[in-house]
């Protein structure tokens, strides 16, 4: 299982939530400062690579990684050892990990509790930038996709202009189906870059 990916993921729910009351992916302006197309996708990129560093930063000085992906290691292990064991039907090595359940359990919480504690730090700063700040600087939508990239059924997460938002006149959309929206185009760019940033940072949670 990827926890960079779910740590990401978490971390960055809120931007397509209507926090300013004006509905769903319509973050942005229509008299952006960073005009163009190009412009726009790489200085979004660039935020999402900041942003991304302030994050490593904060989970460098917060996180113990030693401890952490000792208990990773730990947890992991056990939880191999009881699939192989359920697989095999192997019912005295299933009743053996079994009593160790509770102990894994709570090595779990704590790695969770580990792993949150930055967000905790980081959750306002990010929240200010991106409402306050991304939304003056860029237009609603900041890059073009050659195909939908709804892949998530129902509204709640749409990541691209549909056809029929680019049909509607005067939405943010009109004309420009498969566009990113700006948080989903910075939610792309994060996850491209957050896997380097973690390994270079060493705040990576990959056992390899």
């Amino acid at each position: 299982m990827d926890f960079n990916f779910i740590l990401l993921f978490v971390d960055s729910i809120h931007l397509q939530l209507d926090f300013l009351g004006k509905g769903s992916h319509v973050l942005g302006s229509d008299d952006p400062i960073i005009k163009g197309l190009i412009l726009g996708m790489f200085a979004v990129s660039g935020f999402g690579i900041m942003l991304n560093l302030f994050n490593a930063a904060v989970r460098k000085k917060m996180v113990d990684q030693v401890k952490l992906k000792r208990i990773m290691k730990e947890t992991r292990g056990w939880q191999k050892e009881r699939m192989a064991a359920m697989r095999a039907k192997d019912q005295a090595k299933i009743n053996e990990l079994g009593k160790k359940s509770a102990y894994m359990n709570k090595m779990s919480m704590e790695m969770m509790q580990m792993n949150m504690r930055p967000m905790m730090i980081t959750f306002v700063p990010l929240i200010l930038i991106f409402y306050l700040v991304l939304p003056q600087l860029f237009a609603y939508t900041v890059a073009l996709s050659p195909i939908s990239l709804n892949v998530v059924p129902g509204d709640f997460f749409q990541l691209t202009c549909t056809a029929a938002q680019a049909l509607e006149e005067g939405h943010v959309c009109f004309g420009k189906e498969n566009a990113l929206y700006l948080w989903a185009w910075y939610f792309l760019s994060s996850i491209s870059f957050s896997g380097i940033i973690m390994k270079l940072t060493k705040t990576s949670m990959d056992l390899g």
